[in-house]
């Protein structure tokens, strides 16, 4: 059976098998977020309820007011923090169902016929923009929506104004599917045959919980 994933599990993996074995498998390190992650977290949760309900934007958040505004008057059914799965031959199903695949949660989704539009929230710096989950999340919006032809898919950087715009066809699904399944092999070879290398990252001297291990430089600090 293979393994069930997601894109943050998936860049786990990527980035060090040892450090994926020690959160995800053996689970005998614990990471906890990071006062910018539960920021992050935070703007996510003042996002979709004033999206969905209306709820007044917290002082503190103001700064998110114009550009959600912009977004509660898309066009189309407007879905907050859609969540999808999908099967091991990419059909389209519950988020916790018993063979689901792959995860996913799009932040706000928009269907409008043909178009649907996906916006992903970040409270970081528009440095180095990571678009390959606004890919993945697209490809699953076509297996859940099959009626869309083309998703227009988005980062929207909220602290530090910008969007870094993306669009995806369905006529390229196959294409773009084969590098994930590929990783997702990578993966399974992994559990199969419980072999976790570890991989030298940016990571590994000051941010990497797994202090074990050889590449990692918080095991030698004072």
């Amino acid at each position: 059976m293979s393994t069930k994933w997601s894109y943050s599990s998936m860049s786990l993996f990527q980035q060090c098998p040892k450090k994926y074995y020690h959160l995800k498998i053996a689970k005998d390190i614990v990471e906890y977020p990071s006062e910018q992650m539960r920021y992050g977290l935070a703007a996510h949760k003042v996002a979709e309820k004033y999206i969905q309900d209306g709820t007044p934007i917290p002082p503190q958040f103001s700064y998110m007011q114009e550009a959600l505004d912009k977004l509660k008057d898309m066009k189309g059914e407007i879905i907050c923090e859609y969540r999808m799965g999908l099967t091991y031959d990419l059909e389209p199903c519950k988020f916790m169902a018993k063979d689901v695949w792959w995860r996913g949660i799009v932040d706000l989704l928009v269907v409008d016929g043909e178009a649907a539009k996906i916006v992903d929230y970040k409270t970081g710096k528009n440095t180095y923009p990571d678009t390959k989950q606004l890919e993945l999340l697209s490809l699953a919006v076509f297996k859940h929506f099959p009626e869309v032809k083309v998703v227009k898919a988005g980062l929207l950087f909220v602290v530090h104004p910008s969007f870094v715009k993306e669009k995806y066809h369905a006529e390229e699904q196959e294409e773009r599917w084969k590098k994930w399944i590929e990783q997702s092999k990578e993966l399974d070879a992994a559990v199969e045959t419980d072999v976790w290398n570890p991989k030298q990252n940016f990571t590994c001297r000051a941010w990497c919980p797994v202090t074990s291990c050889a590449h990692n430089g918080r095991s030698n600090w004072d």
